[in-house]
């Protein structure tokens, strides 16, 4: 039997045991997809001889990034939970694609080694964020590009913000880190200084709002109960909870967004920083 763990000796929220499946089922589709595709578009691909991708989750970037990237580009997906990993491997398996299992914020590179650097809804979770965007600085190659999204505030991203309402109500205070993280990295000049402190000078950053779909409330519901790190939160405290919250969050979800399809606005940030 796994163990639920979701974070590292850093303090690393790590997506392990249950979460990775139903992460990759529901919420891949729903919420990363069309950022996914975003990222992949906005890539000037000429100039890519190797690409790091970080965070790298189940590979729905990477399914991207190896489509649009030059066949001769090295691609190296990386993330740091090994669980999810898997899945990605499994849903990609044979294109050229070197799979490792890394912290965003050690990478094991030399010194401008790298062309590219991708990370979509990663640096959220860094426990110190100029180390790690020093860290992607430090890799890259001069006039390299660090090209990676954060969500906006959770009021924004409408699903979320109805599960995590309903979840908040079986959490105690002070609610656990883990709880905000996802949607702790919305402020644009906070981001500009972090990046600025890490060596890049570069930058512009960009709110871009999507549609997340899912085919069906009951589905949207159980990913955003079971995919995410507030699950092992109530799993700790009584598992029967969990089934309690699907059930409001299909309910309100089918009351607002529609039940077959669930039609949701949704928002993040996308930034792009050149060394």
């Amino acid at each position: 039997m796994k163990m639920h763990s979701n974070a590292s000796s850093s303090g690393n929220i790590i997506f392990t045991g249950s979460i990775p499946s139903h992460y990759d089922e529901h919420l891949g589709p729903m919420f990363f997809e069309p950022y996914a595709i975003e990222v992949a578009s906005r890539i000037a691909l000429s100039s890519v001889q190797i690409a790091l991708e970080l965070a790298c989750g189940t590979g729905r970037v990477t399914h991207h990034l190896r489509k649009v990237l030059p066949e001769s580009a090295k691609l190296i997906a990386s993330d740091i939970s090994g669980d999810m990993l898997a899945i990605a491997r499994e849903n990609l398996e044979g294109p050229n694609i070197d799979w490792e299992i890394l912290n965003l914020e050690r990478l094991p590179f030399k010194d401008e080694s790298i062309d590219l650097v991708v990370c979509c809804f990663g640096y959220m979770f860094a426990t110190d964020k100029v180390k790690a965007f020093a860290e992607a600085h430090r890799v890259l190659i001069r006039g390299g590009v660090l090209l990676f999204t954060t969500w906006d505030k959770l009021e924004n991203n409408a699903a979320s913000f109805v599960y995590r309402t309903a979840a908040k109500k079986y959490l105690t205070e002070p609610l656990p880190d883990n709880f905000r993280l996802p949607f702790s990295m919305h402020n644009k000049e906070e981001i500009k200084n972090d990046l600025q402190e890490a060596g890049f000078n570069q930058m512009a950053v960009e709110y871009v709002k999507k549609i997340s779909v899912s085919p069906n409330s009951r589905q949207a519901a159980v990913g955003l109960a079971r995919g995410g790190s507030i699950y092992n939160e109530i799993m700790k405290i009584n598992p029967a909870w969990v089934d309690e919250i699907e059930n409001t969050v299909e309910r309100k979800l089918a009351e607002k967004f529609g039940a077959a399809p669930v039609e949701a606005p949704m928002s993040a940030l996308i930034i792009r920083a050149q060394k």
